[in-house]
Protein backbone atom coordinates (compact mmCIF):
# COMPACT_ATOMS: atom_id res chain seq x y z
CA UNK A 1 0.00 0.00 0.00
CA UNK A 2 1.18 3.33 -0.99
CA UNK A 3 1.74 6.34 1.65
CA UNK A 4 0.30 10.09 0.41
CA UNK A 5 0.48 12.52 1.39
CA UNK A 6 -2.43 13.70 -0.43
CA UNK A 7 -5.87 14.75 0.99
CA UNK A 8 -9.54 14.54 -0.40
CA UNK A 9 -10.39 18.25 -0.58
CA UNK A 10 -14.51 18.71 0.30
CA UNK A 11 -17.29 21.29 -0.74
CA UNK A 12 -16.69 24.96 0.83
CA UNK A 13 -12.60 24.20 -0.25
CA UNK A 14 -11.77 27.21 -3.29
CA UNK A 15 -9.45 24.61 -4.65
CA UNK A 16 -12.22 22.75 -6.11
CA UNK A 17 -13.75 25.83 -7.98
CA UNK A 18 -10.35 26.81 -9.81
CA UNK A 19 -9.83 26.61 -13.42
CA UNK A 20 -6.62 23.72 -13.81
CA UNK A 21 -3.92 24.19 -15.92
CA UNK A 22 -2.95 22.28 -18.30
CA UNK A 23 0.35 19.88 -17.45
CA UNK A 24 3.19 20.79 -20.57
CA UNK A 25 5.07 17.82 -19.94
CA UNK A 26 4.22 14.61 -17.99
CA UNK A 27 7.36 14.06 -15.63
CA UNK A 28 7.81 11.57 -12.69
CA UNK A 29 6.24 14.70 -10.69
CA UNK A 30 3.13 13.84 -12.38
CA UNK A 31 3.19 10.33 -12.48
CA UNK A 32 3.98 10.43 -8.45
CA UNK A 33 0.68 12.65 -8.35
CA UNK A 34 -1.50 10.11 -10.13
CA UNK A 35 -0.23 7.20 -8.00
CA UNK A 36 -1.46 8.72 -5.10
CA UNK A 37 -4.52 9.56 -6.59
CA UNK A 38 -5.20 6.13 -7.20
CA UNK A 39 -4.82 5.56 -3.81
CA UNK A 40 -6.68 8.40 -2.48
CA UNK A 41 -9.53 7.29 -4.74
CA UNK A 42 -8.91 3.41 -3.38
CA UNK A 43 -9.32 4.30 0.15
CA UNK A 44 -12.06 6.61 -0.42
CA UNK A 45 -14.09 3.88 -2.83
CA UNK A 46 -14.54 6.32 -5.38
CA UNK A 47 -14.76 5.49 -9.47
CA UNK A 48 -13.23 9.19 -10.19
CA UNK A 49 -11.10 11.60 -9.05
CA UNK A 50 -9.74 14.85 -10.47
CA UNK A 51 -6.50 16.38 -9.33
CA UNK A 52 -8.53 19.28 -7.66
CA UNK A 53 -10.23 17.16 -5.94
CA UNK A 54 -6.48 16.67 -3.99
CA UNK A 55 -5.77 20.08 -4.33
CA UNK A 56 -3.79 20.08 -7.36
CA UNK A 57 -4.93 22.63 -10.28
CA UNK A 58 -3.29 20.80 -13.12
CA UNK A 59 -5.40 18.79 -15.47
CA UNK A 60 -5.24 15.60 -14.58
CA UNK A 61 -7.82 12.86 -14.01
CA UNK A 62 -8.12 9.11 -12.82
CA UNK A 63 -11.03 6.86 -13.57
CA UNK A 64 -11.72 3.26 -12.97
CA UNK A 65 -15.33 1.77 -13.49
CA UNK A 66 -14.16 -1.99 -13.06
CA UNK A 67 -11.88 -2.42 -16.52
CA UNK A 68 -8.53 -0.82 -15.36
CA UNK A 69 -7.63 2.56 -14.29
CA UNK A 70 -8.28 5.36 -17.47
CA UNK A 71 -5.34 7.91 -16.78
CA UNK A 72 -6.24 10.80 -18.95
CA UNK A 73 -3.79 14.31 -18.76
CA UNK A 74 -5.06 17.54 -20.42
CA UNK A 75 -8.18 15.61 -22.08
CA UNK A 76 -10.79 17.36 -24.15
CA UNK A 77 -13.89 15.98 -25.13
CA UNK A 78 -14.23 15.81 -28.98
CA UNK A 79 -17.28 14.25 -29.50
CA UNK A 80 -20.64 13.72 -27.34
CA UNK A 81 -23.44 11.60 -28.85
CA UNK A 82 -26.90 10.60 -26.96
CA UNK A 83 -27.50 11.76 -23.56
CA UNK A 84 -28.87 10.15 -20.12
CA UNK A 85 -30.04 11.67 -16.65
CA UNK A 86 -28.96 9.47 -13.78
CA UNK A 87 -28.02 10.10 -10.49
CA UNK A 88 -24.40 11.00 -9.43
CA UNK A 89 -22.35 11.76 -6.06
CA UNK A 90 -18.74 13.01 -5.52
CA UNK A 91 -16.12 12.34 -3.32
CA UNK A 92 -16.06 15.81 -2.46
CA UNK A 93 -19.20 16.28 -1.83
CA UNK A 94 -20.41 13.33 0.84
CA UNK A 95 -23.93 12.44 0.84
CA UNK A 96 -25.12 14.69 -2.11
CA UNK A 97 -26.82 13.31 -4.50
CA UNK A 98 -27.88 14.95 -8.01
CA UNK A 99 -29.28 14.22 -11.42
CA UNK A 100 -27.34 15.08 -13.98
CA UNK A 101 -27.59 15.35 -17.79
CA UNK A 102 -24.94 13.68 -19.94
CA UNK A 103 -23.85 12.22 -22.83
CA UNK A 104 -23.86 8.86 -23.35
CA UNK A 105 -20.88 8.52 -25.02
CA UNK A 106 -17.72 10.61 -25.78
CA UNK A 107 -14.43 10.55 -27.68
CA UNK A 108 -11.78 11.85 -25.30
CA UNK A 109 -8.64 13.00 -26.13
CA UNK A 110 -5.26 13.71 -24.04
CA UNK A 111 -2.11 12.29 -22.76
CA UNK A 112 -1.17 9.37 -20.98
CA UNK A 113 0.97 8.88 -17.93
CA UNK A 114 4.10 8.41 -20.90
CA UNK A 115 3.35 11.54 -22.41
CA UNK A 116 1.83 10.07 -25.59
CA UNK A 117 -1.14 11.20 -27.60
CA UNK A 118 -4.16 9.17 -26.17
CA UNK A 119 -8.02 8.82 -27.59
CA UNK A 120 -10.48 7.20 -25.92
CA UNK A 121 -14.00 6.14 -27.20
CA UNK A 122 -16.26 5.70 -23.62
CA UNK A 123 -19.78 4.87 -22.94
CA UNK A 124 -22.50 4.39 -20.36
CA UNK A 125 -20.85 4.26 -17.26
CA UNK A 126 -16.77 5.13 -17.99
CA UNK A 127 -18.58 8.24 -20.53
CA UNK A 128 -20.22 9.43 -17.63
CA UNK A 129 -17.34 9.44 -14.72
CA UNK A 130 -14.90 11.24 -17.84
CA UNK A 131 -17.26 14.11 -18.07
CA UNK A 132 -17.60 14.38 -14.38
CA UNK A 133 -14.09 14.48 -13.69
CA UNK A 134 -12.97 16.99 -16.51
CA UNK A 135 -16.17 19.25 -15.03
CA UNK A 136 -13.58 19.17 -11.76
CA UNK A 137 -10.85 20.91 -13.82
CA UNK A 138 -13.11 23.26 -15.03
CA UNK A 139 -13.95 24.10 -11.24
CA UNK A 140 -17.52 22.69 -11.99
CA UNK A 141 -19.13 20.65 -9.27
CA UNK A 142 -22.01 18.16 -9.90
CA UNK A 143 -24.81 21.02 -7.61
CA UNK A 144 -23.95 23.08 -10.64
CA UNK A 145 -26.13 20.94 -12.68
CA UNK A 146 -28.82 20.55 -10.07
CA UNK A 147 -32.12 22.52 -10.85
CA UNK A 148 -33.23 25.67 -8.95
CA UNK A 149 -35.71 23.46 -7.06
CA UNK A 150 -32.90 20.41 -6.24
CA UNK A 151 -30.33 23.44 -4.94
CA UNK A 152 -32.66 24.45 -2.49
CA UNK A 153 -33.32 21.20 -1.41
CA UNK A 154 -29.59 20.68 -1.34
CA UNK A 155 -29.15 24.22 0.99
CA UNK A 156 -29.04 22.49 4.53
CA UNK A 157 -26.39 19.94 3.49
CA UNK A 158 -24.04 22.27 1.37
CA UNK A 159 -23.96 24.48 4.66
CA UNK A 160 -23.24 21.47 7.12
CA UNK A 161 -20.50 21.06 4.51
CA UNK A 162 -18.92 24.04 4.37
CA UNK A 163 -19.08 24.24 7.98
CA UNK A 164 -17.11 20.84 8.50
CA UNK A 165 -14.62 22.06 5.90
CA UNK A 166 -13.42 25.41 7.71
CA UNK A 167 -14.28 24.18 11.44
CA UNK A 168 -11.74 21.13 10.52
CA UNK A 169 -9.25 23.55 8.93
CA UNK A 170 -9.38 21.46 5.90
CA UNK A 171 -8.73 24.62 3.41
Amino acid sequence: MLQTKLKLRFYGDPVLRRRSAAVAEVTDKERDILNEMAEVMRISGGIGLAAPQVGINKQMVLVDVGQGPVILINPRIIKRSGSSSLEEGCLSLPGVYVKVKRAKTVQVSGLNEKNQKIKICAYDLLARALQHEIDHLRGRLIIDHAGFLQKIKLRKKLRSLDKIVFSTGMV
